[in-house]
C-alpha cells in the first residue's frame, strides 16, 4: 500500500518518531512489506519506513532484519527505531510492525564479468565472514535439515528434474546441513541487488530477512554461484572465489556437496514458491559442472 492508504496509527507512530513529515515516496517494488517508503522529516533527514500487517512469516522476515542489521552494524543500514502496533490501535484490527531505517542511496553492484564492482564485493564478503552471529537467529544446519530436496522436486515437477540422478545428487548434497555449521552471521540471500555502493563509495548489505548462524564461506560460495547467474562460466566464478581465503581453503568435497543441495533446494523454490526458474536452472548447471568434474577427477581442487 503507498503511505497514503496506511492505517492512521503507523503513521502517527513515524510522525512521533520523526517529528512533521515533509514528503514521502513511496516503494511500490518488492512483495514482502505491506508498507515501503522513503520518509523525510522537517529536519531533513531520510528515512527508509517498512511495515508489516499480521502475525506472518514477513512478519518474522522483518523482526529477523532488526536483529540482522544490528549484528552487521557498519554494514547494513542502522534500525532507527521499531515499533508493535496492537491490533486493538490499528483500524484494520491486525497487528502491525513497523520499522525505519537508514535511508542509503547508491546503486545495486554488478556481477557482470569485467565488472569492476567485484574488487568490492569480495572485501564485503570478507567483512560479513568476520562478523559473530547475535542469539536469536536460526542456525543455518536447522534451516537446511531437510536434504530431500531432489526427490521432491522429481515428485512435483518431473520434467524439471528430469535426466539428472536423484539418488545422487541427493546423496552428494547429505552433508550439507552439518557442512554449514559455525558460529558466523550468514546473510544467506546475497546477491547483486542487496549490495549497494553508496555516492560516498560506501559499503551497505540491505535485506536481512534470512539471516543464519553458520560457517564462513557460505556466503561466498553462494556468490560464486551468483556470478555464474550474472553471465560467468563456472570455471571462472570458482577462479574468482578463489581469490578470497575462505573459499579457497574449501575442500572440493564441500563444494560438490553445496552445489548439489543448492541445485535441488533452489529448484525447488522455483516450482513450489516465487523462487526464479533461471536462477534454479543455473543451481543446476553449477551442480552438473562439480559433479562432471567430480567424475572426471574426483581429487581435483576447487
Amino acid at each position: 500500500m503507498r503511505w497514503a492508504e496506511a492505517p492512521k496509527a503507523v503513521c502517527e507512530m513515524v510522525t512521533a518518531r520523526l517529528g512533521s513529515v515533509t514528503s514521502v515516496v513511496d516503494i511500490t517494488v518488492g512483495g514482502n512489506s505491506d508498507l515501503a517508503v522513503v520518509v523525510t522529516s522537517a529536519g531533513g533527514e531520510r528515512v527508509f519506513v517498512k511495515a508489516v500487517r499480521g502475525v506472518r512469516r514477513q512478519m518474522r522476515w522483518l523482526r529477523n532484519e532488526i536483529v540482522g542489521n544490528a549484528a552487521a552494524r557498519g554494514l547494513a543500514p542502522a534500525v532507527l527505531f521499531h515499533e508493535d502496533i496492537a491490533a486493538e490501535d490499528a483500524v484494520d484490527d491486525q497487528p502491525w510492525l513497523v520499522v525505519g531505517m537508514e535511508y542509503v542511496g547508491g546503486r545495486a553492484v554488478d556481477l557482470s564479468p569485467g565488472s569492476p564492482d567485484l574488487d568490492v564485493v569480495g572485501a564485503t564478503l570478507e567483512r560479513i565472514a568476520a562478523i559473530p552471529a547475535p542469539t536469536g537467529i536460526w542456525p543455518l544446519s536447522a534451516r537446511w535439515a531437510p536434504t530431500d530436496w531432489w526427490h521432491r522436486c522429481a515428485e512435483n515437477s518431473p520434467a524439471d528434474v528430469a535426466g539428472y540422478d536423484i539418488e545422487q545428487m541427493t546423496r552428494i548434497g547429505a552433508d550439507v546441513p552439518h557442512l554449514v555449521s559455525g558460529d558466523r552471521l550468514v546473510h544467506t540471500d546475497l546477491h547483486g541487488d542487496q549490495i549497494l555502493l553508496t555516492p560516498d563509495s560506501q559499503v551497505r548489505v540491505i535485506d536481512w530477512g534470512y539471516p543464519g548462524v553458520g560457517a564462513p564461506w557460505v556466503d561466498t560460495t553462494l556468490i560464486v554461484l551468483r556470478l555464474i547467474e550474472a553471465g560467468h562460466r563456472p570455471a571462472e566464478a570458482e577462479a574468482w572465489g578463489r581469490g578470497l581465503q575462505m573459499f579457497r581453503d574449501l575442500d572440493p568435497d564441500i563444494v560438490d556437496a553445496f552445489a548439489a543441495y543448492t541445485g535441488g533446494l533452489w529448484t525447488h523454490f522455483a516450482i513450489t514458491r516465487s523462487g526464479s526458474p533461471h536462477g534454479a536452472r543455473v543451481a543446476r548447471q553449477w551442480a552438473t559442472w562439480r559433479i562432471e568434474r567430480r567424475a572426471q577427477a574426483p581429487n581435483a581442487a576447487g
